[in-house]
């Protein structure tokens, strides 16, 4: 998702990627709120944006996504994590990739 398309952060004012990090795990939202010993309604809250979370929830999730807080919660628009880690995105990392194996033929 670009940071364009991103919708704006509900009433908490912040952007999560809770949704996509779940997704990528293949955790439900019902797991999840039973890790964090909260209602799975809450997962739904934070993902949409209705709820902002207490430092120790916040603090709980990074946690178990072992992410660092500012991975998951945002004020502004969040940048696909690749585009994070590798500067532009997978096309880049995946170019950058094929230029080291060749050099190292």
């Amino acid at each position: 998702m670009n940071t364009t398309d991103q919708k704006a952060p509900g009433e908490s004012g912040l952007y999560n990627r809770i949704a996509v990090l779940r997704a990528e795990r293949e955790i439900s939202r019902q797991e999840l709120a039973d890790a964090m010993d909260v209602n799975y309604q809450t997962i739904g809250f934070l993902e949409r944006g209705d709820y902002s979370p207490s430092l120790k929830l916040a603090l709980s999730l990074a946690e178990y996504f072992a992410l660092p807080v500012e991975a998951i919660f945002s004020k502004r628009p969040l940048q696909p994590l690749s585009q994070q880690v590798y500067g532009t995105g997978r096309a880049r990392a995946s170019h950058k990739f094929e230029t080291e194996a060749e050099e190292s033929k």
